[in-house]
């Protein structure tokens, strides 16, 4: 973890901290948009965008799966960093499941940052959006790229008539993805990485709080908007797909697995199993990153061999079905 400071890579404790002892997520600063009329400077075209990603990440890790479910792997292009951050940040290499910069040809995203804007003082973080025409970076906040490959790309779409944020339902969408966000997605790292006993336990009772109600939730509806799979079911998913596996752990979020929970736990199998989105989860990635990375959390740097997880196992979503 680090930022750029006048050019200079700094490491720093993760993201920032209230005086409190709260995790703070910084703000994503490049915030442009590819549209499909080309109105906003960046037109959607085939072949001109590339994304850099990390498969351990769950803000990228949703990029990853929106370029699959729309069919878009043709169009965008792809760099996947090494899992681990270490003292120059996220890295480009050969290891497996990698694929390295062929784009701006360097070793370090923070190079790709500074490309893009010479003497970037801010925080560097996967997903990063580029444009190979005007070489430079168009968005690094995930919730906008996604909103972008699955409305803004539908001209070099496989499938473009799949649309994960419909008008009549965004309204509850953007409901759901604000509680989500806020004690779920964020909230387990505002767990991990809160750095006094109170703060901590703040985080954890709201986590807990979100995932009972939405637990509630999906005992009486398949998705969280209803009957069809949207946004918000693929912005939660990349949290509990890592959940076992990490967060109950690592994060100190061990009050209940996901395993735990009936509803949760069959659902996110289902989601698993939408074709292409296994193909998407990288469990080595994601387990060397946080297992390796954090080393003020974990300083051995010792990667668990478990828990066993088969998201596999046959679900029972399907009594929803009438």
């Amino acid at each position: 973890m680090g930022y750029l400071d006048r050019g200079v890579w700094r490491d720093e404790r993760p993201e920032a901290r209230t005086a409190g002892g709260e995790f703070i997520r910084r703000e994503s600063q490049f915030r442009a948009r590819v549209t499909a009329d080309g109105s906003s400077g960046f037109p959607a075209a085939a072949g001109r965008y590339h994304l850099y990603v990390s498969p351990a990440c769950p803000w990228a890790h949703r990029t990853l799966i929106f370029r699959e479910l729309k069919g878009l792997g043709d169009a965008i292009s792809i760099s996947i960093v090494d899992p681990l951050v270490l003292e120059q940040g996220w890295s480009f290499s050969d290891g497996p499941g990698c694929i390295p910069d062929a784009i701006n040809g360097v070793h370090y995203l923070h190079e790709v940052y500074t490309r893009a804007k010479p003497g970037y003082t801010g925080r560097v973080s996967v997903p990063v959006l580029w444009d190979r025409e005007t070489a430079t970076i168009v968005n690094n906040e995930s919730s906008e790229i996604i909103r972008m490959l699955n409305g803004e790309f539908n001209a070099f779409a496989r499938r473009p008539g799949l649309d994960f944020y419909p008008p009549d339902l965004r309204a509850e969408i953007d409901a759901i993805n604000t509680l989500v966000y806020e004690n779920v997605n964020n909230g387990v790292y505002r767990c991990g990485f809160a750095i006094t006993q109170a703060a901590y336990e703040r985080a954890f009772d709201a986590l807990f709080a979100a995932l009972e109600a939405i637990e509630a939730r999906l005992s009486r509806s398949r998705y969280l908007a209803g009957g069809r799979v949207t946004e918000a079911d693929w912005r939660l998913f990349t949290t509990l797909v890592r959940y076992d596996a990490v967060y109950y752990g690592h994060f100190k979020c061990n009050l209940r697995r996901i395993a735990d929970y009936p509803n949760l736990s069959n659902y996110l199998r289902e989601l698993y199993q939408v074709p292409g989105i296994a193909g998407t989860v990288n469990m080595d990635h994601i387990k060397r990153h946080y297992y390796g990375s954090h080393r003020r959390i974990n300083p051995t740097g010792i990667v668990p061999k478990g828990p066993l997880l088969d998201f596999m196992v046959l679900h029972d979503r399907a009594r929803f079905a009438s």
